[in-house]
């Protein structure tokens, strides 16, 4: 009896090893802090407050922008995923700073005078180590195809491209 129990508690000591692996494997890295805000103008899109959220899930570094200012015109709409988004940031790593870029064609379903919903958007340029920080880029002048910060290119059903800059750094760098 004593060895059966000895033998059930080897196997339960290595199940729970396993298992922590396992989930070592597969983990998020901490991005501090998960959310902040800066202000962008999207010209007849609207101008103010977009929360950004970050993540960092197996080396994939992502960015989620969602504002309640920031509007699809009344009339437009936009079918899932029919928005490609691309955001620059401002990347800071040892005292030299430079720009990298996410992107994505991820949305959900946006019609006339509602928030928009970007991403998640996947680093697309660039690279991010740990330790590195990044904010949002802040552009002086009007948005326009030479100047911007995020850009917005809606495919179905309406069809338009909408250049913004950012008019603040975030409430908070992101640290990677």
């Amino acid at each position: 009896m004593a060895r059966s129990r000895l033998l059930g508690l080897a196997v339960l000591g290595t199940v729970g090893a396993v298992t922590a692996t396992l989930a070592l494997s597969t983990s998020s890295f901490a991005v501090a802090p998960a959310t902040a805000t800066a202000t962008y103008n999207c010209g007849t899109w609207g101008t103010g407050l977009g929360t950004l959220t970050a993540t960092d899930t197996a080396g994939v570094k992502k960015i989620k922008l969602t504002s309640t200012a920031i509007t699809m015109p009344v009339g437009s709409s936009a079918n899932p995923n029919s928005i490609t988004t691309t955001l620059k940031a401002s990347k800071t790593a040892g005292g030299v700073t430079s720009e990298v870029q996410f992107s994505a064609k991820l949305n959900p379903a946006m019609s006339g005078g509602n928030p928009i919903t970007l991403g998640p958007l996947s680093l697309s340029s660039g690279t991010i180590a740990a330790g590195n920080t990044t904010n949002s880029l802040v552009l002086g002048g009007a948005p326009s195809a030479t100047n911007w910060s995020l850009k917005i290119v809606t495919s179905s059903p309406t069809v338009a491209t909408v250049y913004c800059t950012a008019t603040t750094t975030q409430s908070s760098a992101f640290t990677w």
